[in-house]
């Protein structure tokens, strides 16, 4: 609303009117980002107020030491001096020392570990409801953009939880308590004193309002450089391939020296703030000697009076710091409350029945008329689908690029939403089991394939940490992998990089297949995932699928006619909607058929490959 009306070409007083008063609001819901962490401060409430007591305690005792340092001044200064009469003011100094140094870590131990542990139970939050997601959420959110909301927000919001609170309460109670000591020395000379500090209010106001604006794009640019150093990284092979290295070295640059310039305009305003305070602090001070100095003169003032107000004006100091650093603190961390805010109260599209079902859907997978549009899309991806896939079948499917088969199996675990009444198991809807009940019924290997930064064992065994030995073995085989472990420098125990980078394809995609037998499920998914092997592997592969996932269900999508031959039924696809379906023999008697035409192109191009040495892509 502010940047409309700033933007506006109006030249009425109006506008500056309503900027106010959005001013107002935006202060207002500055405050209200904070309803969040309520829970938090309840449950630490106990930490809070100990802490409180003890920070109390600390400026209590700081406040007291100018009266001691008046009487000893006041002594030496009345031609009186002896060291017993010292000794009193300065054994009471050292105690009221001991006192501040333990009570400053009581607080800290209980206010600043308050905080910690709020902002570790909040990124734990963060995490988990990130977990629940759905992929469209990850399609319209950038990884290094929820990277800062993790960590560099997280960290802005324990500040204001921490020194933040601190700093307020410090500034609240121990300027309140400097200003009752000043006046009750001298009235006149306090408020004489004290002229500069409505002043210090004004700025502080405008500084804290500057600092919110200002901080808000750092945090913005922060993620946009969190994004770039992510994207480039995660595709450094392509980024390497295409000869890219100077253009994103380059965009990374740009995007650092505007995070240096935005950064760098918060520093400005700092280093403005900050140092008049200090002058004002000075003017205060050079009022107090003129004004005490003149008291002193007349004697109605003594100069322990005069000594112990320049401490307190000292001391005053911080608590106007502080509350720039307060205000500065809470701006900070609201700006990066509404950001993790913004993700935590993102709900996911997945719905669950009110009365959800129990165990593990199993029987016959069916669906009815299944549609699915992608948000922003303008034509719907899946459009009518209807089949029914017996259980312990196999269901092939085929298309050109984009027809919409990737998108059909990421609907039956619901890794995207197909909505109630388009899929069934059993007989019962999918959208009423919940999400990890259904896709435990699912092994998927998807088109590309993931690993973690681990061994090729603790890939394969990522979903079951405690399979036998023996049965590891047996996955190894029936992926075709007992001839690669050969070239592993570390055999099994080879750490495969971020991303599985220092395996081929087709390795991948095997130490895929055998992570998803692993889990033994009931319904297999293969979506594609013997692309990057060479014909012979794919088929040694499909005979051991065949013999060990008998009676089984499996849904395999290629683009190879001899994959598919092997399944009982076949989908075709085209353009998200269903053109073909049968079996292989079925499919092959309709001559002019789509799944017909590719057989032949695909027996041509073996023929010619034979013939030749070359294969010919059809």
């Amino acid at each position: 609303m502010a940047e409309k009306i700033k933007s506006g070409k109006t030249q009425s007083n109006v506008p500056s009117i309503v900027l106010e008063a959005d001013e107002i609001v935006n202060l207002t819901n500055m405050f209200k980002e904070y309803k969040s962490i309520l829970p938090y401060l309840k449950k630490y409430k106990l930490n809070y107020i100990v802490g409180i007591i003890f920070l109390m305690v600390v400026d209590a005792a700081q406040v007291l030491i100018p009266r001691f340092i008046k009487k000893a001044v006041d002594i030496i200064a009345g031609g009186r001096f002896s060291l017993p009469a010292i000794i009193g003011p300065a054994l009471a100094m050292v105690g009221i020392a001991a006192v501040i140094s333990i009570g400053r870590f009581f607080w800290r131990y209980f206010i600043i570990g308050a905080s910690r542990q709020i902002e570790t139970e909040m990124r734990d939050k963060f995490f988990s409801h990130l977990m629940e997601m759905s992929t469209g959420f990850y399609q319209s959110n950038k990884t290094g953009d929820l990277m800062a909301r993790a960590t560099n927000d997280m960290n802005q919001v324990r500040q204001a939880l921490g020194m933040g609170f601190v700093a307020f309460v410090d500034g609240v109670f121990m300027s309140s308590m400097i200003l009752i000591a000043m006046v009750s020395d001298n009235t006149s000379v306090a408020l004489y004193t004290i002229i500069p500090l409505p002043l210090v209010t004004v700025l502080i106001l405008f500084f804290g309002k500057l600092v919110g604006s200002q901080f808000k794009k750092v945090q913005e640019v922060y993620s946009k450089l969190s994004e770039i150093a992510q994207e480039t990284f995660a595709g450094m092979r392509v980024v390497k391939a295409f000869v890219k290295e100077r253009h994103f070295s380059d965009l990374f640059s740009k995007t650092n020296d505007s995070y240096k310039d935005a950064t760098m305009e918060l520093v400005k305003t700092f280093g403005f703030f900050f140092p008049l305070i200090s002058f004002l602090a000075g003017i205060s001070t050079a009022i107090l000697l003129l004004t005490g100095g003149n008291s002193v003169l007349r004697n109605t003032m003594g100069p322990g009076d005069i000594i112990a107000m320049i401490s307190y004006l000292e001391m005053l100091i911080w608590p106007l710091m502080g509350a720039g650093f307060t205000v500065n603190t809470i701006q900070r961390g609201a700006v990066s409350l509404k950001r993790i805010n913004e993700v935590l109260t993102t709900k996911t599209e997945m719905k669950i029945a009110g009365n959800p079902l129990e165990g593990q859907p199993r029987g016959a997978l069916e669906v009815r008329n299944l549609g699915f549009t992608f948000a922003g899309a303008l034509k719907p991806s899946l459009d009518g689908i209807s089949f029914e896939l017996p259980e312990g079948r196999t269901l092939g499917i085929l298309g050109r690029v984009g027809s919409g088969k990737s998108t059909l199996l990421k609907t039956l675990p619901r890794l995207l939403d197909p909505g109630e009444g388009k899929i069934f198991i059993g007989g019962e809807d999918i959208c009423a089991y919940p999400l990890a009940s259904l896709r435990g019924v699912f092994g998927c290997v998807p088109q590309e394939s993931f690993l973690f930064s681990a061994s090729v064992r603790a890939n394969i065994l990522f979903g079951r940490p405690d399979l036998p030995e023996s049965r590891f073995g047996q996955l190894a085989d029936i992926a075709a992998l007992e001839r690669d472990v050969q070239l592993f420098p570390d055999g099994w125990d080879t750490i495969v990089g971020e991303k599985g980078l220092t395996l081929s394809g087709g390795q991948k995609q095997r130490v895929a297949i055998a992570r998803a037998l692993a889990l033994d499920p009931p319904t297999l998914i293969l979506d594609d995932a013997l692309s990057a092997v060479d014909a012979e592997t794919e088929e040694k592969i499909l005979q051991n699928l065949i013999v060990e996932r008998k009676g089984k269900t499996m849904l395999i999508v290629s683009h190879r006619v001899s994959t598919l031959r092997h399944a009982d039924s076949i989908l075709v696809l085209k353009d998200g909607a269903m053109i073909q379906y049968g079996s292989h023999a079925e499919l092959m008697e309709e001559k002019n058929g789509f799944y017909a035409e590719i057989a032949r192109l695909q027996e041509l191009e073996a023929v010619v490959s034979t013939g030749s040495g070359e294969i010919v892509h059809g």
